[in-house]
């Protein structure tokens, strides 16, 4: 029996959806670019419908752009966007670590060090299976808070995340800046599995305020006041 259209539909679109997440998130579909609807289309092997309903989902986590005609592009990466994106994870990101020190069961300890484990930081030009692993080793930490919506928020503004800290590794970290991430991490990892909150919680804001999207913001914050400074 052939599956329903709208059913059939939905997969398409879920597959596209996710398909050109991808393609945003690796860098292979660059900030501010237009998409070529009909030609990613084909490449991705699916008809513009279940795409434009792709390309509409994107457009509500404010990853993609669309115009009055339909016509789409990659949302290009803003000062004001990392800077709010900062400022949040200053806040949250401490929070989420603290209450998981408080909460972690044994089945969170034991996602978290699966997580942990080869863990390395971001390279210049990281691989889509590079930035999923930082993320997995931080979502494992989200969890072990039990907050619902603490996880869910802070979900949500990783892929938005993401693209800064491609950003920032274009310009290539030395690996004393690398291992001390490294160090972070496992910091993070040992506090919160001793239950000791107010330790994980500072090491988190060290690791934010000296993070990838920490110095995305202060390019972009910078590119932005070179520009008003500029002569026209």
């Amino acid at each position: 029996m052939s599956e329903p259209a709208a059913e059939l539909s939905t997969t398409k679109a879920d597959f596209a959806y996710l398909r050109v997440k991808e393609l945003i998130l690796s860098g292979a579909l660059l900030p501010g670019s237009v998409i070529a609807q009909a030609q990613l289309a084909r490449d991705i092997g699916i008809s513009t419908t279940p795409l434009r309903e792709a390309l509409r989902r994107l457009k509500s986590e404010g990853l993609v752009e669309l115009d009055a005609h339909r016509d789409a592009r990659v949302a290009p990466l803003a000062a004001e966007e990392a800077r709010d994106l900062l400022e949040l994870r200053r806040s949250l990101d401490p929070l989420a670590v603290a209450l998981a020190a408080e909460r972690r069961a044994k089945a969170d300890i034991a996602a978290m060090r699966a997580a942990h484990e080869g863990l390395k930081p971001l390279p210049g030009n990281p691989a889509v299976e590079q930035l999923v692993a930082h993320r997995r080793f931080h979502a494992a930490l989200y969890a072990a808070s039990h907050n619902d919506l603490l996880i869910q928020t802070l979900d949500g503004l990783w892929d938005k995340a993401d693209r800064y800290r491609r950003l920032a590794l274009e310009v290539e970290r030395g690996q004393a800046a690398r291992d001390r991430k490294a160090a972070e991490h496992e910091a993070l990892l040992e506090y919160v599995i001793a239950g000791d909150a107010e330790s994980a919680a500072a090491v988190m804001r060290e690791h934010i305020d000296t993070s990838l999207g920490a110095q995305a913001a202060w390019r972009l914050r910078k590119h932005h006041a070179d520009e008003a400074t500029t002569p026209e």
